[in-house]
């Protein structure tokens, strides 16, 4: 579908982030700790995923709700600021936007997430008409979005009817219950972490759960933070090791690495090569503060320049 005005579309919990950065010791209550940086930033993994789009050069859309507040303000004019287009965000004055505290360190973080308007998105709030102007559908916080989780099979399925491919990355189940449905069989690609991926097969390993994955979605990648990723295609497995960068906040890295596999796989790249865009997309974002605002096409080519040696086995 290439004559369609938009690469993807982006259907989206939307929350800012404010991300607290060099914690001089774990938070207790009762007393004080001092930090390094507290930054308020545009959030919410969808968002993310389509900022990184947008920086690629892609053409982007977003589908969502937020509150007529300053949070969802502040998220309306990122999205603005981007070009990325906001027609299918939809503003309810009745709702609150969510917004998510990070205590951030360069190995890992804690996160607190008030859900707000990610929970309330329905089916019904989707615009059919901006996503019938995209190629690709990618479907973000599965669990968070608890209103239209019901209902994404036939999102996802309305989306195949539509002519687009679909993806999505579920992010992490705060009910710790890993329970999809049907979703898996409506996708083309499908991004999980390595913590998601064991938790949503089982799976004693991430290549055994990548494989459990790949015999339901025609493409897996599985990210690993500092490890690197791996991925699987048909017969092809691909296992690469992270960019080398110095990382100060994973904060919206693995939502970098869906943009840098995603604008691959939609340039019809081979599975290597979006493993290594991915790669190199998360690894320029834990280079700085914040989920966005990481790299470009320019800053992703210069990191690839050096290459990644890697297993890939066909």
């Amino acid at each position: 579908m290439a004559g369609r005005e938009l690469d993807a579309v982006v259907v989206a919990e939307i929350n800012v982030d404010v991300v607290v950065s060099g914690l001089t010791g774990m938070p207790v209550f009762g007393a004080e700790r001092l930090v390094e940086q507290v930054t308020l930033t545009a959030g919410s993994s969808g968002v993310l995923t389509a900022s990184g789009l947008a920086a690629l050069g892609l053409r982007v859309g977003v589908c969502g709700l937020v509150g007529d507040d300053p949070f969802g303000r502040y998220m309306l004019a990122h999205l603005e600021r981007l070009g990325i287009d906001r027609s299918g965000v939809l503003v309810d004055p009745a709702q609150r936007t969510g917004a998510r505290v990070l205590l951030s360190t360069p190995r890992d973080r804690a996160i607190l997430t008030f859900p707000g308007s990610m929970a309330r998105l329905t089916l019904e709030d989707i615009r059919f008409d901006v996503v019938a102007r995209a190629r690709h559908l990618h479907l973000s916080s599965y669990f968070l979005q608890t209103a239209l989780r019901p209902a994404v099979p036939d999102l996802l399925a309305r989306a195949h009817r539509l002519g687009l491919t679909t993806s999505a990355d579920t992010g992490h189940d705060p009910a710790e219950q890993w329970q999809t449905g049907t979703l898996l069989d409506h996708l083309d690609v499908f991004l999980p972490n390595a913590v998601e991926a064991e938790a949503l097969t089982g799976a004693a390993s991430v290549a055994a759960a990548l494989e459990q994955l790949a015999g339901r979605v025609p493409t897996v990648a599985i990210k690993r933070g500092a490890d690197g990723a791996l991925a699987a295609r048909g017969g092809r497995r691909v296992d690469l090791p992270a960019s080398p960068v110095q990382v100060r906040d994973t904060t919206g890295a693995g939502d970098a690495f869906d943009a840098g596999f995603l604008a691959g796989w939609l340039g019809g790249a081979d599975l290597a090569d979006c493993l290594r865009r991915g790669n190199a997309c998360g690894a320029l974002t834990a280079a700085q503060v914040g989920g966005t605002g990481g790299f470009d096409l320019a800053s992703v080519n210069a990191l690839l320049g050096g290459g990644a040696e890697g297993r890939v086995t066909d």
